[in-house]
């Protein structure tokens, strides 16, 4: 699948970059329990390393909002789907097995904290751009709610946005019928490329450990 950024975004945020992975042939159900036990384990782990701390204060999550603040959206409004994940743990509102896909992928953005978006090839039409979003476009979430996406980084096919580092839409989820998935793994910013690299690929290759199927990736944006 062909995916660009667009020169707006890059005016914005030059130093942007993504791990993209195609899955083919996968199979999503219910995680089997090593990844159960560690997405537990991991959450406890940074329970207690947050107790004196703001969750502000980590790297990737003040990287994050720095970049919703140069693309000009408020980063204490519009917190980024890493930041929410680790509020959620810092107030003990620990995450709980959902399926396979949402569960690595909750995982691998709570142990890089940067967000991740992953969704069903299937339901995207033709090409992808990932750009800023304009007045007027919004799409509802799965927050449950419409979701206004100006300014805010999106992806972007034939149809409008599906995808956002603050909130996915509910067009183009994976589900346990899904067997062909899209990956986009935002990275920090100061991320070089050969980390980049290391890091997209390590979490392709759990993905194909859980799930089966072939993989690629690519980085964008080094």
């Amino acid at each position: 699948m062909e995916i660009q950024l667009s020169s707006s975004l890059l005016e914005k945020a030059p130093d942007f970059k993504a791990g993209v992975i195609e899955y083919e042939n996968i199979t999503v159900g219910d995680s089997p329990q090593m990844v159960k036990g560690r997405l537990q384990l991991f959450q406890e782990s940074i329970y207690f390393e947050l107790e004196n701390k703001n969750v502000t204060e980590l790297p990737g999550i003040q990287e994050w909002r720095s970049v919703f603040k140069k693309t000009g959206k408020d980063p204490n409004r519009y917190r980024h789907s890493a930041e929410a994940l680790y509020r959620r743990v810092q107030k003990q509102n620990y995450l709980v097995p959902l399926q396979s896909a949402i569960d690595l992928n909750n995982f691998f953005s709570l142990q890089y904290q940067v967000p991740i978006g992953i969704y069903d090839m299937t339901k995207l039409k033709g090409s992808v751009m990932i750009r800023l979003g304009t007045e007027g476009e919004e799409y509802r979430g799965l927050n449950g709610r419409m979701n206004s996406l100006e300014h805010l980084i999106v992806s972007s096919d034939q149809l409008g946005p599906f995808g956002s580092p603050f909130v996915d839409s509910d067009r183009t989820p994976v589900t346990e019928e899904t067997k062909h998935a899209l990956q986009i793994v935002y990275l920090r910013p100061s991320t070089d490329s050969e980390n980049a690299k290391k890091l997209t690929e390590s979490l392709m290759n759990m993905f194909v450990q859980v799930h089966g199927g072939d993989a690629s990736y690519r980085i964008i944006g080094c």
